[in-house]
């Protein structure tokens, strides 16, 4: 797959500068550079329509305060556009605020392994905490827009605050989560019951973000959605017509209608408990 190699760059802003308006997360200047001439960003975490599934979630007034008074930086990704790489020095968590990304690893041979995909409201590039390096790489699956959060301004406010130490500590647990259900996935599990795991995640993170839990487009490629459950592209191709057959799914190329979530839940549920 050809990915792009440009990185878009931060815009970058005082939040005094802002208005209401847009949604968005916060970053500072100094790390990232303040472009010239860079127009104002109308957003705060405290009137983010994200604010109860992003970093905000959890947090009281005062700390919603402090996160507002720090400055915002925000990054438009094209579509294939890379947000950061892997072997890149680890600077920013960066909340989803609109668009879906994939984040993947390259092989020893060269091939691209999915270890992720992210949407609105979901945090990227925790990988980078271990080392001081990213660990993988974040792609825009479609055009994208992020929030640039600097990791040494979020610790610097968590010292003061056991709040913002509870919403650390769960952000990583977040990430361990992931992490375990991504190894139930591929360690325990058929083709049917991972894509069909796979398909009602999805139809969860969609209702939690006011969508159409029943009802929507997939943003990723058979393919990736192959590399990411550990299967071919022609096992995920047949497993979406074995659901079609079984009346539990329409599928409309990459459109996707849930018509039996009972049913869809009951293909990995023993399995899965």
């Amino acid at each position: 797959m050809n990915i792009a190699n440009r990185i878009a760059p931060v815009r970058v802003v005082p939040a005094r500068a802002q208005t209401q308006g847009a949604d968005c997360a916060p970053c500072h200047g100094s790390q990232a550079g303040i472009a010239s001439g860079a127009t104002p960003l109308k957003t705060q975490c405290s009137n983010c329509h994200l604010r109860d599934i992003c970093l905000p979630c959890g947090l009281d007034t005062l700390d919603l305060e402090r996160l507002d008074t720090m400055m915002f930086g925000r990054r438009k990704i094209k579509a294939g556009e890379e947000l950061f790489r892997g072997g890149e020095r680890f600077q920013f968590i960066y909340a989803v605020r609109t668009g879906t990304f994939k984040s993947s690893l390259m092989l020893a041979d060269g091939r691209e392994q999915v270890s992720g995909f992210h949407m609105a409201g979901e945090l990227m590039g925790l990988d980078g905490l271990a080392n001081g390096r990213h660990a993988s790489s974040a792609i825009a699956l479609e055009d994208a827009d992020v929030c640039a959060i600097p990791y040494v301004h979020l610790t610097e406010l968590a010292t003061g605050s056991a709040d913002m130490q509870m919403v650390m500590a769960r952000l990583m647990s977040r990430e361990i989560v992931r992490e375990h259900s991504l190894m139930m996935l591929l360690g325990s599990m058929n083709a049917e019951e991972r894509l069909a795991a796979f398909l009602i995640n999805l139809s969860q993170r969609m209702k939690a973000r006011g969508y159409s839990p029943s009802e929507f487009h997939l943003r990723m490629s058979r393919a990736e959605i192959g590399s990411y459950l550990g299967m071919k592209l022609e096992t995920v191709s047949r497993t979406f017509s074995a659901f079609q057959q079984q009346r539990l799914l329409e599928v409309d190329k990459r459109h996707i209608r849930i018509v039996d979530l009972e049913g869809l839940t009951r293909a990995f549920e023993a399995r899965a408990h």
